[in-house]
């Protein structure tokens, strides 16, 4: 169910078509569908095998249902025994050297992942340190001096261990160590195990199981405190991230009120400011206004001046006008008098001649 829900997971996320790791995981999927296929022609190639020796051994019991005591007969039997047993020593062979190359790719593997987890771990634990490529195998591992100061004791405390009892696999090869865990495993850890640990573990006595034994009790309880620290590390560093962010929430915070007050400064600053020059530019229409009012009345007075004398100038020409007037009437006038009376005295003339002419006639 594990592995289904894994297969199941890495189909909908890797290789799906959608997904962002598609161009990236195109050759993964291509090595896995080629694993695949050589895995299938593996299994024909087994079960052929398989069956050729099923068919032998059938052959074989067929014949050993009438059993005829002739030479011929021993000897035949003989020879099929041989052929079925020379094809089962001969696939044992094969699968025996197919699963030493398995063993020899699964240590490769093991060490290259455990040097990825402990490169992951010091990742993990913010070191600047941690980018130092490691390229010892797990057998020969060390604690550089650099990283000592950045780690927590008890992952030091585990890396020395490691270091002075021969690695991840406690100085035994991969093959033993991992029938070791195996067996170990089958028993849950109870001493009983030690009689088949005995059996599987050729060239290893009771007292090298038991010290094994030994070093993987300490070995466990050493990563667990080492997998405890990392994890009370991690706890501290996300307290830690949550501490800093409020204490930047709070900043910026007190960033944002301080720029809200300024900003509110500048705005009462701006609205005085525009009031002020609202009042200016009001007294100067103001100014305006009675200057050009002012500027009106002096041009209206100027104007009224200008027709107060014309006026006068005319009723002065009209006075003059009328007084020459009355003067030429008046003198006219004079002239008629004196033409009158002087007309009136020469007929008072003429008549007084004709007076005198007719008084000296009589």
């Amino acid at each position: 169910s594990r592995l289904a829900n894994i297969e199941k997971d890495k189909t909908g996320h890797l290789y799906n078509r959608k997904s962002d790791f598609r161009v990236e995981y195109r050759l993964l999927e291509e090595l896995e569908h080629s694993m695949m296929v050589s895995r299938k022609m593996e299994k024909a190639k087994i079960l052929q095998q398989l069956s050729k020796i099923q068919n032998n051994v059938k052959r074989l019991q067929q014949q050993l249902k009438d059993v005829k005591p002739t030479p011929e007969f021993v000897d035949k039997i003989k020879e099929m025994m041989e052929e079925i047993e020379n094809a089962i020593n001969a696939f044992k062979e094969e699968q025996r050297q197919i699963y030493q190359q398995l063993l020899k790719e699964e240590k490769a593997a093991i060490n290259e992942l455990s040097l990825f987890e402990r490169k992951v771990e010091l990742w993990a634990l913010g070191s600047s340190t941690a980018e130092k490529v490691w390229k010892l195998p797990s057998a020969r591992v060390t604690v550089d001096k650099t990283l000592e100061n950045h780690l927590p004791k008890e992952v030091v405390e585990f890396e020395r261990f490691l270091q002075r009892t021969g690695g991840r696999q406690g100085g035994w090869d991969d093959y033993d160590h991992q029938n070791f865990l195996k067996i170990r495993t089958k028993y849950r850890g109870r001493l009983s195990y030690m009689d088949e640990a005995l059996e599987y573990l050729t060239g290893r006595t009771k007292e090298d199981i038991e010290q094994h034994d030994k070093w993987y009790q300490e070995y466990v309880i050493l990563h667990e405190r080492k997998k405890e620290s990392i994890k009370k590390w991690k706890e501290k560093q996300q307290q830690e991230k949550e501490r800093n962010l409020k204490e930047k929430e709070k900043s910026e915070k007190m960033l944002k009120e301080r720029w809200l007050q300024r900003e509110e400064a500048q705005k009462q600053k701006a609205e005085v400011e525009r009031k002020r020059k609202q009042a200016a530019v009001e007294v100067w229409r103001k100014q305006k206004v009675v200057a050009f009012a002012m500027d009106q009345a002096s041009q209206l007075k100027l104007k009224e001046n200008k027709q107060q004398k014309e006026r006068q100038s005319h009723v002065k020409l009209l006075l003059e006008k009328n007084t020459l007037q009355k003067k030429v009437k008046e003198e006219l006038q004079k002239l008629e008098n004196e033409k009158r009376e002087e007309t009136e005295k020469e007929q008072r003339k003429k008549i007084a001649a004709e007076e005198i002419s007719k008084f000296q006639e009589h």
